[in-house]
């Protein structure tokens, strides 16, 4: 069996340094916001080109920190609409809620699976504060055009970042915005439990962050907000540490078993991913559609090849969000009810995906 993510196997050659990171925080007794989460803040701001990291419990408290910090600097006010793909994984929208936010929905690009740029502006009310650009898959959304029409209108700018660790945008400008990750394990940056992280170049920001993350305090026993407790953990952030020297060619094996897929694959029942040669995608996941997902999963499963679907109900048909249940958003329906994820990974083997590219050729 083919397996879609083989975590054992991505963090086996960790082994030898993660036993001594686990010794080292042991031995320190300093187990909450201690050296390794300093030093990984620090190393992960300077792999991102940004001022400040901040880590959290998880991507999605990264990004309702966020949101609640704009709050607390009130350039956000709970109600305000947030601009947010409506394809896009659940917890983008999840957050928005949490912070007291209203989410705005905008169809995505069949092509790209992102948010359509063109959309943006007929969504835009005068309660419109916010756009969260998703990097859904680990592709980069249209950030230059999203940033235009935000300084055309005077709108904040969030990254959901949770799925594209190390994707560079084409123009390599600096981006003036807030990013949120996670390092859920299965993440091209993944930790051995939960994690999260927000890069900033906005000091204020950052500043609020840090203090609304634990319990709302900057100085122990004095609180200034109504925090929440969303710390990294000491630990998870030491194996960061010894990981994210390999993030660059982790993503550039991935990149070349997405190009062997893209250009390997024949078969006019399976519609691959866009690829424009660049390092705005990471593949995350490396993703097609077929009108008989199914079928197609069945067969994969019975010729030995392990698939999952990212995502199965789109956000606005989830129970959760029933508010949003009788609202129509063709294109993310689409994408939806067709989408399929094929095994990528730094660890999968040349054999492994030609096997792959055969059976699918042969479906």
């Amino acid at each position: 069996m083919i397996r879609f993510l083989d975590l054992n196997k991505i963090n086996k050659p960790y082994e030898v340094a993660f036993q001594e990171k686990l010794q080292s925080v042991m031995n320190s007794g300093w187990y909450i916001l201690g050296n390794e989460v300093k030093t990984f803040e620090e190393n992960f701001a300077n792999y991102c080109g940004t001022k400040h990291c901040i880590g959290v419990g998880n991507g999605l408290d990264a990004l309702v920190l966020i949101f609640k910090a704009y709050i607390q600097l009130g350039k956000l006010q709970k109600g305000d609409e947030v601009i947010v793909p409506a394809n896009t994984y659940i917890a983008s929208i999840l957050a928005v809620l949490q912070a007291d936010l209203i989410p705005v929905l905008v169809e995505p690009k069949l092509e790209t699976y992102n948010i359509n740029s063109d959309l943006i502006s007929e969504k835009i009310t005068p309660k419109t504060k916010a756009i969260l650009a998703v990097h859904l898959y680990g592709k980069l959304a249209e950030m230059d055009k999203i940033n235009e029409i935000a300084n055309q209108r005077n709108l904040l700018v969030i990254e959901d970042a949770a799925q594209s660790h190390g994707a560079l945008p084409n123009t390599q400008h600096p981006t003036p915005n807030t990013q949120a990750y996670s390092f859920y394990p299965g993440k091209n940056l993944g930790a051995l439990g939960d994690g999260g992280a927000i890069t900033t170049n906005d000091d204020d920001l950052a500043k609020t962050i840090k203090s609304l993350r634990n319990y709302g305090s900057e100085t122990k026993y004095y609180n200034n907000f109504i925090g929440v407790n969303s710390r990294l953990d000491e630990l998870q952030a030491a194996f960061l540490n010894v990981k994210l020297p390999d993030l660059d060619s982790d993503n550039e094996k991935r990149r070349t078993v997405a190009k062997r897929y893209i250009s390997e694959i024949k078969n006019d029942k399976i519609t691959l991913p866009f690829l424009d040669n660049t390092t705005n995608h990471v593949f995350h996941l490396f993703v097609v559609r077929t009108q008989n997902r199914e079928k197609l999963q069945q067969y994969l499963l019975e010729n030995g090849i392990e698939t999952l679907i990212h995502y199965p109900v789109a956000p606005h048909k989830q129970k959760a969000l029933s508010g949003y249940n009788n609202l129509s958003f063709p294109i993310t329906e689409k994408i939806h009810e067709e989408v399929l994820s094929l095994p990528i990974s730094p660890v999968i083997t040349d054999d492994e995906v030609g096997f792959i590219i055969e059976i699918l050729n042969q479906y």
